[in-house]
């Protein structure tokens, strides 16, 4: 693999870092300005059907990362699918509650919010806050407290599936493969040869933009 292929391959990698980190601080922020036990971020992996968990602040942080289970468990699955948020005083009142699916994370919560994440069109995932202190009720001003860090976690799920993308297609065999392929061989290329391949993928750059 050329030191071109390598630079960006690190790139990528990098940015996937930078991203995760990015929800790292999303979940944190929430949980700590929502005084609650615990926050998360779900994304969804559309090809498996299911919903990973990404980014996880207090109960579970250090196990749930990576944990998965099917795209319509739950609140989660509720939300998700409605693009609706949803608060839940009391989970053992509510049928879209899953308690075989908390207890499987090792954490029952008693109450919850949850905000879908959004990008356009398409739903990327959810954003939970878990458990408020007991004599405090979610209220509608909180509702669109959350919903600000929901647009943020939103930004930062984009960006790693884009960065995600990106690593897949340096290591494939498909078009884009082929294309990061073509770019790594220029850089040891004759200089006439380089020069007629940089034009090449310049004027490609030109039709695609026009």
């Amino acid at each position: 693999m050329s030191d071109l292929r390598d630079a960006v391959a690190a790139g990528v990698l990098g940015a996937e870092e930078s991203y995760r980190e990015l929800l790292r601080s999303v979940v944190e922020t929430a949980r700590a300005i929502f005084r609650a036990r615990a926050s998360s971020v779900f994304l969804l992996d559309e090809e498996a059907d299911e919903l990973v968990f990404e980014a996880v602040a207090g109960e579970g942080a250090a196990t749930l990362v990576g944990r998965r289970f099917p795209s319509s468990t739950g609140v989660a699955g509720w939300v998700l699918v409605t693009r609706q948020p949803l608060v839940v005083e009391d989970v053992g009142a509510d049928t879209r509650f899953s308690r075989e699916a908390a207890e499987s994370t090792g954490y029952v919560p008693k109450g919850l919010m949850a905000v879908p994440l959004l990008v356009e069109d398409r739903a990327l995932g959810v954003l939970e806050v878990l458990d408020r202190p007991s004599e405090e009720r979610f209220t509608l001003a909180e509702m669109d407290l959350l919903s600000l860090f929901a647009n943020q976690a939103a930004i930062a799920l984009d960006l790693l599936q884009r960065a995600r993308r990106a690593q897949a297609a340096l290591a494939g065999d498909g078009e884009l493969g082929a294309l990061a392929r073509i770019a790594s061989q220029l850089e040891s290329a004759p200089e006439e040869a380089r020069a007629a391949g940089l034009e090449l993928l310049s004027s490609l750059e030109r039709l695609l933009g026009s």
